[in-house]
């Protein structure tokens, strides 16, 4: 008796590979967030920005943003069915579950989440603003091995 398709089960297969080659992946909390990163989701993700660390929302949130990729925060970033199924199981599996990721922040914004705003609290306003950094989502600014999910505190660099 067959009870699963072959192209769902590879999905499944996926997913649960993904889960368990990935460190615990929790924003604000060590270890640090270095769940190895889906080449599909690097490939679709970091054309525009950062493909942030899944470990860095939770499993909610990333499901809202796949869903609403039409509006991806002013841009239509819309995929191919087959590449969002794809990486909602990866995201999924991978997300943040830690004490500071658990709950959903504003918006879905990383930037928004408490663990975030906690680390960076002692961020200046202007350094957000200045023409080197320009927004709270430009990690690299500051982390400079960010793309490689390294964000220690002893590696920043606050661009002047």
């Amino acid at each position: 008796m067959r009870l699963r398709s072959p192209a769902l089960l590879r999905l499944s297969l996926i997913g649960t590979l993904a889960a368990a080659l990935a460190q615990p992946a929790y924003a604000g909390e060590k270890p640090a967030l270095r769940a190895p990163l889906s080449p599909r989701y690097q490939q679709e993700c970091s054309g525009c920005h950062l493909a942030y660390p899944p470990g860095m929302l939770p499993a909610d949130s990333w499901r809202r943003l796949l869903s609403n990729l039409s509006r991806h925060f002013g841009t239509d970033a819309s995929l191919a069915p087959d590449a969002t199924a794809e990486l909602s199981g990866w995201l999924a599996a991978t997300a943040g579950t830690g004490r500071g990721v658990r709950d959903a922040p504003p918006e879905d914004r990383i930037t928004r989440s408490r663990w975030f705003m906690r680390k960076h609290d002692d961020v200046p306003a202007a350094v957000w603003k200045s023409t080197a950094v320009g927004s709270a989502g430009n990690c690299t600014a500051c982390h400079a091995n960010a793309d490689k999910g390294e964000f220690d505190e002893r590696q920043i660099r606050i661009p002047r």
